[in-house]
């Protein structure tokens, strides 16, 4: 039998070095997915106007310290409701198809065939609205405690805390037709 694993981080750069640890491990690029914030994703030097597949920004993987594996191929996608962000694996071409196809529920629908939760497609899917990433690796289940420690050892978000602060700050779920997240100027 096979799961995913998913966790979540406050930043690009923590998301790239677990993927670097997880194919290190002996886990396949094939198996790992990240999707996430980085600066250049806002750098109109890669970005497109009308940037919504997965082919399009694709190369810039050296450009974000991917020299190989699975960051070699990470490219720039739109997201509805997210807007551009860096990704690379399964969920990101998931997520890239339901976009430029316009099918509603595109990165929520990525999250849920992957075997998450509706509650936690929408948390992953809302963190990586607010600048976070996500790192998502599907394995045999006796990769799991090898995995979840990579996993784990690069300090995630915690989930339950995060989805608090959201809902205080009034938010229930991912909405997917609105604008990109832009935090409060304090």
């Amino acid at each position: 039998m096979t799961q995913t694993l998913t966790r979540s981080y406050d930043n690009y750069e923590t998301a790239r070095a677990v993927v670097e640890r997880l194919e290190a491990g002996g886990i396949r690029s094939a198996d790992i997915s990240v999707v996430g914030h980085h600066e250049k994703a806002n750098d109109s030097h890669y970005q497109k106007a009308d940037d919504s597949n997965a082919g399009e920004g694709a190369g810039i993987g050296a450009a974000l310290g991917g020299a190989a594996g699975l960051l070699a191929g990470i490219g720039l996608i739109a997201i509805p409701g997210i807007g551009p962000v860096v990704a690379a694996g399964w969920l990101a071409s998931t997520a890239a198809g339901a976009a430029a196809g316009g099918v509603t529920g595109g990165v929520i629908g990525a999250f849920t065939n992957a075997g998450h939760s509706e509650e936690d497609a929408n948390y992953y899917a809302e963190t990586v609205r607010r600048g976070g990433s996500v790192v998502s690796v599907r394995v045999a289940d006796e990769q799991v405690p090898a995995v979840e420690a990579i996993l784990d050892g690069a300090t995630p978000i915690d989930r339950d805390t995060r989805l608090a602060e959201y809902r205080e700050g009034g938010w229930n779920r991912f909405d997917e037709a609105g604008a990109p997240y832009r935090p409060p100027v304090v």
